[in-house]
């Protein structure tokens, strides 16, 4: 499969199911890889850069048929609606929901007050203001993500003078039930059984891959 194209990008994701964006220990198995060679990162004389993949991301998590997030071993990717509700039913109960009065409770319910924050926004307004605090905030953000408990809506850029977007912007975090509603995040299944469900597919779209590299992607 080779992507041309932000709607061949969009329709890989419905096929698929799921589609991380970058290299995903297994090989061939990440948007990167599977784009044209004209749409991956390169270098501008003028010392800035072009990265169309990078560019169709905002557009496609924007138009709701998919949600983007740090899933696979902390590392970002798509998952289409149609899986949503199995990956969120299995993630949930390996990554159960945080304790009363955690900093991962404080930031969950900060979204909730907020409906959706860029990152830097939700980290000040969680008080993680002080120095070497941006690691810490972050990591506890990614588990979140791990967790089906926080999505990416869209990225916002900064622009320049000229009104320009620049730069490689900023995640605008929200929850996915803030994102789709409640019902996009139920599923009718055991997690057991919505793993088993996931292994399946993945074993099917994914033939050369390994069990240990396919229970990689999923725990």
């Amino acid at each position: 499969m080779e992507l041309h194209s932000e709607i061949e990008l969009m329709e890989a994701i419905r096929q698929l199911g799921f589609l991380p964006l970058l290299d995903s220990g297994i090989r061939g198995f990440s948007a990167e890889e599977m784009v044209d060679d004209d749409c991956r990162y390169v270098l501008l004389p003028d010392g800035g850069w072009d990265w169309p993949l990078w560019k169709w991301k905002g557009p496609i998590v924007t138009d709701g048929n998919c949600m983007y997030g740090k899933f696979f071993a902390g590392k970002a990717g798509f998952i289409s609606r149609e899986w949503w509700p199995d990956f969120c039913n299995y993630r949930r109960s390996t990554h159960p929901a945080p304790q009363e009065g955690s900093i991962e409770e404080a930031i969950l319910l900060t979204l909730a007050e907020h409906g959706s924050l860029i990152t830097r926004e939700l980290r000040a307004a969680c008080g993680f203001n002080g120095k070497g605090m941006r690691s810490q905030f972050d990591g506890y953000v990614t588990r979140l993500q791990m967790g089906c408990r926080i999505v990416t809506e869209d990225f916002i850029y900064p622009r320049d003078r000229h009104n320009r977007e620049y730069g490689w912007g900023w995640s605008l975090l929200t929850t996915p039930e803030q994102l789709l509603g409640r019902d996009a995040c139920q599923c009718n299944r055991t997690p057991e059984a919505s793993y088993q469900r996931l292994f399946s597919h993945l074993k099917a779209i994914l033939p050369n891959a390994s069990d240990k590299q396919i229970q990689r992607l999923l725990r």
